[in-house]
């Protein structure tokens, strides 16, 4: 069932079912970091999530339509004067938990208020609480869906919208695909040790500069293959700006008990900066 369903995506993308989404999401990147969860080396360097609850009082749960007619949800905190400036949040493979709601608070309190703040949802309101249920939902998420989100996502923001995305480990991933989708309304994309888009003519509809965050010890996303995302984006004529860290993968996953706090800080001043930059 699940091969039926990617040929019946990319049968899709090819006729052009998706008119209005300038490249077609390559699904091979987001079914390859799935692969990754079948390992147990991979699913060991998650550390389970501390429980927690979110606090902030400026946020607020929205939903959104998509293309595939099943409304998406999402957790937005609203740019303080109207604003068509738009950063994209995906979260890791747990999903859109509490600790990501923190995370997309303190981005929105860096970035001034100036930029509406969006934390997508990708697993359709459902949350893991511990490394094996994350396997298990990341593995089991339609890639059909993953794409109709991303899209849901883009359209709410609307035409107009100058959009940047950002994400980690699997929203890692994720947030490169969604800049592609958003075409040239995407002004940058933020990747936390996510899994890169291999195929080079892809990447050559890519708008916006990456900035990559990477981790040396990571053994699902190796420096190896950071190594050759590096070669197929300078072969696709792009700007990616890549940071190693001497650190695991997950670092500085907002829901890691164990991440890596001189990393974690380093990452998001280079994170911070460049959002900055880019929305300008």
């Amino acid at each position: 069932m699940k091969k039926l369903s990617l040929l019946l995506l990319i049968l899709g993308c090819a006729f052009g079912v998706y008119a209005q989404t300038a490249p077609c999401c390559h699904t091979d990147a987001i079914t390859e970091f799935a692969g990754l969860a079948s390992r147990e080396d991979f699913r060991m360097a998650h550390q389970d999530p501390l429980p927690y609850t979110y606090q902030g009082t400026a946020g607020t749960n929205v939903t959104f339509k998509t293309p595939d007619g099943t409304a998406a949800h999402g957790f937005l905190f609203k740019a303080q004067k109207p604003s068509n400036k738009y950063l994209l949040v995906f979260h890791e493979w747990y999903g859109l938990n509490d600790y990501v709601k923190k995370e997309s608070e303190k981005l929105y309190n860096d970035l001034g208020g100036t930029v509406n703040v969006l934390a997508v949802d990708l697993y359709d309101q459902k949350v893991a609480t511990n490394r094996e249920e994350a396997s298990k939902m990341m593995q089991s998420v339609p890639r059909e869906r993953l794409k109709a989100v991303m899209e849901g996502a883009r359209d709410y923001a609307g035409k107009p919208a100058h959009i940047a995305t950002l994400g980690w480990c699997f929203g890692g991933g994720i947030a490169l695909q969604s800049a592609l989708i958003n075409g040239s309304q995407n002004v940058g994309c933020v990747m936390y040790y996510g899994m890169p888009e291999k195929d080079v003519e892809t990447l050559k509809k890519l708008h916006g500069p990456v900035l990559g965050l990477f981790a040396n010890k990571d053994k699902g996303i190796t420096p190896q293959i950071v190594d050759e995302f590096e070669k197929d984006m300078k072969k696709a004529g792009k700007t990616l700006t890549v940071k190693r860290y001497d650190a695991d993968h997950a670092f500085a996953n907002p829901s890691n008990p164990i991440y890596n706090s001189e990393a974690t800080k380093d990452a998001y001043t280079h994170a911070l900066s460049f959002l900055k930059t880019q929305f300008k």
